[in-house]
């Protein structure tokens, strides 16, 4: 439960190697979260996460193993993460793939197996957070989506398909718990210096993981249903995502 000034207690990151949701624990601890869970396909390499956390203030700040591909184990996942946390006031969705858009046009089991680890993934574990929060009368879903999801494009369009699914999910998803008092927001980031994105070069607005942790932090305290990082991608995708498609397609994106 939130403390008397509002400020969130407990924290579940599914998706816990994430650069972004690390920073936003960060940030969070910094802000008196006192107790964190991270999940994460490997939580042995998280330990250095744990100690940082720990050194920073969390009362309690721990791994767990969590694959967001295995659909069957996520009810078991997300009831022992809400075990070890008690109550949880923050739900963090943070993982995802990038992967190689040439590959994938020459492999199409490449783009399904992305498809469902970004969106079939991440709707499922979304839906059990839900019923937990439910649960439990109160919470915060907050879903990392991408500005790539606005509309796809050439040079990434299934990833771009994957955030949008994930994104359109999360908002009617969002509409269907407001009135429980849960509150689900979307996040958008433009490129973010990353591990997965290491090696391939800034583009206009490039940001990172402080930043949009900070530009999260905000959201929250505002209760956004949605947050771009930086904010000026909102007018950029507006005017993108109205352009005649003949035009669109001439643009190198």
């Amino acid at each position: 439960m939130k403390d008397a000034l509002g400020a969130v207690q407990s924290v579940l990151v599914l998706g816990g190697g994430s650069d972004i949701a690390l920073a936003t624990v960060r940030a969070l601890v910094a802000q008196r979260a006192r107790r964190v869970v991270l999940a994460a396909r490997r939580p042995q390499e998280l330990d250095e996460a744990v100690a940082q956390l720990t050194a920073a203030g969390a009362e309690q700040a721990e791994t767990m193993a969590f694959d967001a591909d295995d659909g069957d184990s996520h009810p078991a996942a997300i009831g022992e993460a809400f075990e070890r946390l008690g109550d949880v006031d923050l739900v963090l969705v943070a993982f995802g793939v990038l992967g190689k858009q040439e590959r994938m046009l020459e492999d199409p089991a490449a783009a399904r197996e992305l498809l469902e680890t970004n969106l079939v993934g991440g709707a499922s574990v979304m839906l059990e957070v839900a019923r937990r929060l439910r649960a439990q009368g109160h919470g915060t879903l907050v879903v990392l989506s991408s500005v790539a999801g606005e509309r796809a494009r050439r040079s990434n369009f299934v990833y771009g398909a994957s955030k949008s699914g994930l994104d359109a999910f999360s908002q009617g998803l969002g509409d269907e718990l407001a009135a429980d008092g849960i509150q689900v927001m979307v996040v958008r980031p433009g490129m973010v210096r990353t591990k997965m994105t290491e090696g391939m070069d800034d583009v206009p607005f490039t940001t990172t993981p402080d930043k949009v942790a900070e530009a999260i932090l905000g959201g929250l305290r505002r209760g956004s249903h949605t947050v771009w990082a930086p904010p000026i991608l909102r007018l950029v995708f507006a005017l993108l995502r109205h352009l005649p498609r003949p035009l669109f397609r001439r643009l190198d994106l």
